[in-house]
């Protein structure tokens, strides 16, 4: 079977075919660095993650290039609020994102440009627009896109020019030609952060950054791009109007990919309605690979619904697999058999993760039944291309990472067995049965066999 991949511009699934065969280039709208990323961030991190595990497992070879956004205004009102530079405010940020990605089996991208290293290749971009006729200098120090000089703005989004302009709730600005023209460049404002320019000193808007930084990184043409689905309109509206006229009309994505919104409780997430999780929040409370399985459980173009009884859901459909991986140490990888070709048509089919997990569950069942190590091994195998059953499941079970512990640590429990052995030995029954109890209690499952006591968290 052929990759097919949703296209957002098309409407409809297309077969993948890469601009140079046997390559594909993938660039990804990152995170603007000003607080914590929450679990919307994450959504998209893991999605994408596990889109290129699987293009390299089809044998592609793949550059996969996610941008970070350093400057902006939410991160310059952000360091004036916190009384710190951006530097340091865009730093710290940008190391709990890799520490919130590292928990959650996230592989870096290839490249993670960053808008401020980017600033000539911004400046080149924006003068080319200016000469070609589709940007103008205002007279206060702004630039802006002339959005009527691009005939088939909308087109990603379906939207109109004239409904656009009819429907525009925006603020009315003497400087732009038309309400529905963007900025290019931003003059600066006093204290603000600025790079010198022809058109005075300003910084870089945002959606040039990314048709700036996709160009330098991947070229004039990508394979695919993407991001969350609320970057549609306008953010990967507007790339596609400034790449499209800076290069002469060269078709700027062949594939675009937008990931579902997370709602919480089946509400829209925000933090107006104190339903707004970060990552670091809820790894808190459920150890990384079930957040993982919770957001590959539905298909990556659907809504997600945050809720804690999907959560435990997906916690306990996770130790459902880990449970199969004690069956039988793993040998040789099964070749040929029909759960790896039936795994394979998922993904390949739009990178349908739920339809790939529900055949995980069906060669569960038939390592339960045969203990055969290739099944074993193939089982941890296709997981791995999800980025799930990374751990042993002795370590899993024990809850090493990520989880709440809320008392008992690893040493506590270890204390607590060893006493209840000696209990045992002593013929204290019931104190081994009250050291049993207590442990069940706070949640740890205590498995005795010839060769003595093992645990895991329930």
């Amino acid at each position: 079977m052929s990759l097919q991949i949703y296209n957002t511009e098309s409407r409809q699934k297309q077969e993948f075919k890469p601009i140079v065969p046997g390559k594909v280039g993938i660039y990804v709208c990152g995170v603007t660095v000003y607080d914590f990323c929450h679990i919307g961030h994450a959504r998209v991190m893991v999605v994408f993650d596990t889109v290129v595990r699987q293009l390299r497992a089809l044998g592609l070879d793949v550059k996969y290039v996610r941008n970070i956004t350093d400057i902006d205004d939410k991160i310059i009102k952000r360091a004036l609020e916190n009384k710190e530079s951006v530097q340091s405010l865009t730093e710290r940020f940008i190391d709990a994102m890799h520490e919130d990605e590292a928990a959650l089996n996230v592989l870096r991208p290839d490249e993670e440009p960053r808008a401020t290293d980017y600033i000539d290749a911004i400046k080149t971009m924006v003068k080319t627009l200016i000469d070609k006729g589709h940007a103008y200098a205002a007279d206060n120090g702004d630039v802006y896109f002339k959005v009527t000089s691009f005939e088939s703005y909308g087109r990603l989004s379906g939207k109109k020019q004239e409904d656009l302009e009819a429907g525009a709730r925006v603020e009315i600005n003497p400087h732009k030609q038309n309400p529905m023209d963007f900025v290019l460049w931003k003059a600066s404002k006093q204290d603000e952060p600025a790079w010198d320019s022809e058109w005075g000193d300003g910084r870089p808007g945002w959606h040039i950054e990314c048709s700036a930084m996709s160009e330098q990184c991947l070229g004039e043409h990508l394979d695919i791009h993407g991001g969350g689905m609320d970057l549609q309109f306008p953010h990967h509206e507007n790339e596609i109007a400034q790449s499209e006229c800076a290069h002469g009309g060269q078709h700027y994505v062949n594939t675009w990919m937008h990931v579902g919104f997370v709602r919480v409780d089946d509400e829209k997430m925000s933090k107006s309605l104190n339903n707004f999780f970060t990552i670091r929040e809820v790894l808190k409370d459920y150890h990384p690979e079930v957040i993982r399985y919770f957001l590959l459980s539905s298909h990556y173009r659907s809504p997600l619904n945050y809720s804690q009884e999907n959560l435990q859901a997906a916690k306990t459909n996770l130790a459902r697999l880990y449970t199969a991986l004690e069956a039988q140490a793993p040998g040789l990888v099964a070749k040929d058999t029909e759960f790896e070709t039936r795994f394979n048509a998922a993904m390949e089919d739009d990178f349908n993760t739920p339809l790939a997990i529900s055949v995980l569950f069906e060669l569960v069942k038939e390592v339960n039944k045969t203990k055969q190590a290739d099944l074993v091994a193939l089982l941890q195998s296709l997981a791995n291309r999800l980025g799930l059953l990374m751990q042993t499941p002795e370590d899993f079970f024990k809850g090493t990472a990520g989880e709440a512990l809320d008392g008992l640590s690893d040493a506590d429990i270890e204390a607590l067995i060893a006493e209840r052995a000696q209990a045992r030995q002593d013929k204290n029954w019931a104190r081994s049965d009250q050291i049993r109890d207590q442990l069940l209690a706070d949640g740890v499952e205590l498995l005795d066999s010839a060769q003595g006591t093992s645990w895991r968290r329930q």
